[in-house]
């Protein structure tokens, strides 16, 4: 079953606005070139409606249909990383410390090529909202666009994303109902002991031993707290104290992420990571700052929504290139946030043998393009009964 005919044909000059984007990246909410370049397309494809400053920097353009009807969204991020790029590619970042690291840009120009595609042709009843969304990188630009009133000013019935995945061949797609990506929590822990001679530690209350055993048994959650058949990661990713060899210092910091598929295995990690700490800094007489910040909720596939998903993705890359039942992540992505608004699905699009996600080294693959395009048209299409 091959891609559509029309996507093809877009391929080149969507490739050449993925690399356009790619060698000028934008962080967090300043995407303001990019969400020009967006909005500029959009006029110029006859999109009826274009919105602008959603969510601070995000795009959304309504194109309707044949007729009235629902309208569903289709959402793809703009920002990029702040990482240094070694690709080596023509089209590299022209900005040292910014690269599109986890593919943005690709899902930007292959929702702008749906979008050409469906302004031509509008084989639909209804309407189709193309969302170009900033800061997915850790901004919440999901949650912002929400709170700006996205999903009732523009009558949104249901949502979908899309996310290309290193590993999985170009052509394949897969999805899951359910959680499908992982909650994003962080925490800080600020160990107040007190400093003094290295020769002399009975006169001290050493906080990097008290870290140390705070940091070995935070590990414990996941492999003696949480169900074998649930899913936790307890992550301690920073440890920072003292100056001199020969003094212990007065504090130590650690800092790290927790990550979960479930709402009460969440709310359990979250439990016992405090009680830990308050434990081992009591037998040790010393005091305790710990921060918790519940990130980016679990991204949760709606069954109906993904069975939608997977048909569209079927009927262009045929059965045997569609995985329904994929594993799940435990990386975090704030479509989640959208989910939580209304009935969806996210899946990802293969990006064949490349370097990974948030890799210096990354790229998307430009392969994908037409795989995407054909995608995003066939699931509007049959939505909103073409």
């Amino acid at each position: 079953m091959p891609i559509l005919n029309r996507a093809a044909e877009l391929q080149d000059e969507v490739t050449e606005w993925r690399r356009h984007i790619h060698a000028h990246p934008g962080l967090l909410y300043a995407v303001e070139e990019t969400a020009a370049f967006v909005a500029e397309k959009l006029k110029a494809f006859g999109v009826d409606e274009i919105v602008t400053g959603i969510g601070r920097t995000g795009v959304v353009g309504i194109i309707r249909g044949r007729g009235e009807g629902r309208t569903i969204g289709l959402r793809a991020d703009m920002d990029a990383l702040p990482m240094t790029e070694i690709s080596g590619k023509p089209w590299a970042s022209k900005t040292a410390g910014k690269m599109h690291a986890c593919g943005h840009d690709g899902h930007t120009a292959m929702l702008l090529g749906a979008a050409k595609y469906l302004a031509e042709t509008r084989n639909f009843t209804g309407n189709v909202a193309v969302i170009f969304q900033p800061a997915e990188e850790g901004g919440a630009g999901g949650k912002l666009m929400v709170e700006d009133g996205m999903m009732d000013r523009f009558k949104i019935a249901e949502v979908y994303g899309m996310h290309n995945m290193p590993g999985i061949p170009v052509g394949q797609f897969a999805i899951r109902k359910g959680a499908i990506m992982a909650a994003t929590d962080e925490f800080s822990i600020v160990v107040k002991g007190r400093g003094g001679h290295a020769a002399m530690p009975h006169t001290t209350i050493d906080p990097i031993a008290i870290g140390a055993q705070i940091v070995t048994n935070l590990q414990m959650i996941a492999s003696r707290n949480v169900d074998p058949l649930g899913s936790a990661v307890v992550s301690v990713t920073k440890f920072n104290a003292g100056f001199a060899q020969n003094a212990i210092a007065n504090e130590a910091t650690l800092a790290g992420t927790v990550r979960t598929l479930d709402a009460a295995v969440r709310d359990l990690a979250e439990q016992r990571l405090r009680q830990v700490v308050a434990g081992i800094i009591a037998a040790h007489g010393a005091e305790a700052e710990v921060r918790y910040n519940r990130n980016y909720p679990v991204t949760f596939n709606h069954a109906d929504q993904t069975d939608y998903a997977a048909e569209a993705a079927r009927s262009i890359a045929g059965d045997a290139n569609v995985n329904a039942e994929v594993d799940p992540m435990m990386g975090g992505e704030d479509f989640s946030y959208m989910l939580n608004a209304r009935p969806g699905a996210f899946l990802f699009l293969g990006n064949g043998d490349t370097a990974g996600l948030h890799n210096a080294a990354y790229d998307f693959n430009d392969e994908a393009i037409a795989h995407g395009i054909s995608f995003w048209v066939r699931l509007a299409e049959q939505r909103l009964g073409a």
